[in-house]
């Protein structure tokens, strides 16, 4: 297991929520008998066992004396877990310029091993230069947000590029539409910047990239952009990630996430492979140099 530092408050509740799920099962107990027992409903249970809500430490303990754990030493490390698990990640200080369903994600991401994703509108967040995030934080919708407020959402993603430094670094492989490389976002000076910090990003051992060629005749990745990640303790399950335009889905059934992990290798597979993608986008700046 990752040390404890690497393990954030999401990933934490969705541990003791997966752990709970299985003392109740292992019980007999039903989730509506559980929720009667803390005075909750039986979907309160289900998103507690998702680790989609934070636990009340009174709402634990009763669980844990319904499903019949009595050991004091291993109630005193589940409420212990619970406790943690309600700590605030360091995400929560930006809270105003982020939607409540993408704080979860920031949480997943910060306690994630590996990253796959398949980019069809941007360069992937995490290998954003500056210039770049503050360019796609302009084309919000709807009312134009005040320049402190685009600036808080770049020291945000600039913020969550430090997985990539950390130790053990998180280890991300994405897989980029080449039309994404050739938007001008921000103008052709941040895109010609953004497509030369990419290219030092190659070069990095834990950041694998592949760019899907124009030429390219299709692939199995018909439903848009979708984000995979694995996380190092083996209490969580792979999730697959999907942002809409004001929502996003979790996806953590074994069929759904087998599907998307069979498209990302199908996609790994048939594209130009990563020894490649340096000289692609150098062709890439050589063409807007031209």
């Amino acid at each position: 297991m990752a040390g404890q530092g690497v393990v954030g408050p999401t990933a934490l509740r969705m541990m003791l929520g997966s752990h709970l799920r299985r003392l109740r099962e292992r019980a007999g107990v039903s989730r509506s008998d559980a929720g009667w027992t803390i005075r909750a409903s039986e979907s309160k249970i289900s998103r507690l066992e998702l680790g989609r809500v934070g636990f009340k430490e009174r709402d634990v303990e009763d669980l844990l004396s319904l499903y019949g754990v009595t050991e004091a030493r291993e109630r005193e490390r589940l409420l212990e877990l619970a406790r943690e698990a309600n700590n605030r990640g360091w995400w929560h200080r930006y809270g105003d310029v982020t939607p409540d369903w993408f704080d979860a994600y920031l949480g997943l991401e910060a306690a994630a091993e590996l990253i796959r994703t398949y980019e069809i509108q941007f360069v992937p967040g995490l290998l954003q230069t500056a210039d770049y995030a503050r360019a796609v934080a302009r084309l919000t919708p709807g009312n134009a947000r005040a320049d402190e407020e685009i600036e808080r959402i770049v020291a945000l993603r600039t913020r969550r590029q430090r997985v990539l430094d950390r130790e053990p670094p998180l280890k991300l492989w994405a897989v980029i539409e080449e039309s994404v490389l050739m938007r001008p976002i921000g103008g052709l000076d941040v895109l010609r910047d953004q497509l030369d910090a990419l290219r030092e990003a190659a070069r990095r051992p834990n950041v694998t990239l592949q760019i899907v060629p124009l030429r390219s005749p299709g692939h199995a990745a018909t439903g848009g952009a979708f984000t995979l990640l694995r996380f190092p303790q083996h209490d969580l399950p792979d999730i697959v990630y999907l942002e809409h335009l004001t929502s996003a889905l979790y996806l953590d059934k074994r069929d759904d996430v087998e599907t998307y992990t069979q498209t990302l290798d199908l996609l790994a597979a048939t594209n130009p492979a990563p020894q490649h993608t340096e000289q692609l986008l150098t062709e890439l700046l050589d063409r807007m140099a031209g």
